[in-house]
Parts: structure tokens; sequence; C-alpha cells
């Protein structure tokens, strides 16, 4: 069983994001979820990017790091939209990371200084018609990670809901969910 890092989005540690790190704990995993906005979360996405824009991507990126530490050195990590951040520094430039799960967000590589490194296999999960996803640079992000990636997987979904795998929000897309819980699952079943 895996050890994952999982990352919440912009809206913040919802309940939507427990339930997904519980799935992954009733398959047996050890989930660590850090709450990277102390507390705090947020209605609408805006808002959330907002908030992460006030205390700083910078801080958002040094929690994550933060987080990792005391963790075992091979890990897991999963990032949700802006959780992307954290999840893809970390699997960029921490030694031991197991593999990367990227959803509705991704950045290019030379973003962190650092080719995607050998040996950490990465998928990266969005929605076809996202208009941030697709209509902000993270699609083509992702296609020429899974270029460069030794193992890596694209999936897209159909549909325009940016932060479709938290069943809390409105966002939700039950069908999409469930199919990205499958390929989590299967893919943290490997690490």
């Amino acid at each position: 069983m895996a050890d994952v890092l999982l990352f919440h989005h912009a809206h913040g540690l919802t309940p939507g994001v427990t339930a997904l790190a519980d799935v992954m704990r009733a398959e047996g995993h050890t989930v660590t979820v850090p709450d990277l906005f102390d507390g705090r979360t947020f209605d609408d996405l805006a808002s959330g990017i907002a908030h992460a824009q006030e205390i700083g991507f910078g801080t958002v990126l040094e929690r994550g790091a933060t987080a990792a530490e005391g963790l075992p050195a091979r890990l897991a990590v999963v990032g949700l939209s802006l959780g992307v951040l954290p999840a893809q520094r970390l699997a960029q430039t921490r030694p031991g990371v197991t593999g990367a799960v990227l959803v509705a967000s991704c950045v290019p590589p030379a973003e962190f200084g650092t080719p995607w490194p050998d040996g950490v296999p990465v998928q990266v999960h969005g929605m076809d018609a996202d208009p941030i996803f697709v209509g902000e640079g993270d699609l083509e992000a992702a296609r020429a990670l899974v270029a460069e990636a030794a193992d890596g997987e694209l999936f897209l979904y159909p549909g325009d809901r940016h932060v479709f795998v938290d069943a809390s929000l409105p966002a939700h897309d039950p069908a999409a969910a469930r199919l990205f819980t499958d390929r989590l699952l299967a893919f943290l079943a490997d690490r």
C-alpha cells in the first residue's frame, strides 16, 4: 500500500477532499491531507484563488513542502487544481516520490527548474471543456508533460467542470469522479 500526500484545491480542505482521502484509506493506503489554508474554505473558486494570491503561491508551495517533511521517503502525491502546484513541485524535486496524480491543473515542468524525473509515473486528469484547464494552458502543459515523462498518461473527461472530483462542490460530476477514482486507486496499487 502507498503513502499518499493529497493537496486540496482553492476551495480549501472541503468535505469532498476528506472523502476522497477516506476512499484511498479504505483501500489500505496511508493518506496525509494538509490544510494549506489554515482552516479557511471558500464557496466559490474565485474567492479561493484570491486567498491563494493574498497569502502568495510561494507560501502554498512552502506549506506543501513542509507537509512532506517527516513522511516516508517513498511517497505518492496527488494534487487537486491549486494543489497540483505543491504536488508537482514535490514530484519533480523530492527524491523518493513514487508517482503523481494531477487533477484539473498542470504546469510546465520547467516551472520548477527541472525536467520530469525518470522513474516517476504521472497521470493528469481534466475535463475536455473546462475553461480553466483547457483555456488557461494547463491542457497544453499536461500534453507536454505526458510526452516528456517515460510513464505518463492524460485522461480527459467530457464536460466543463473544474473540480469535478469533489463530491461536496456544485462542480462535482459523479460519473467522471467515479472513473477518476477507479483510475487513481489502480495507479496507487502499483506504488
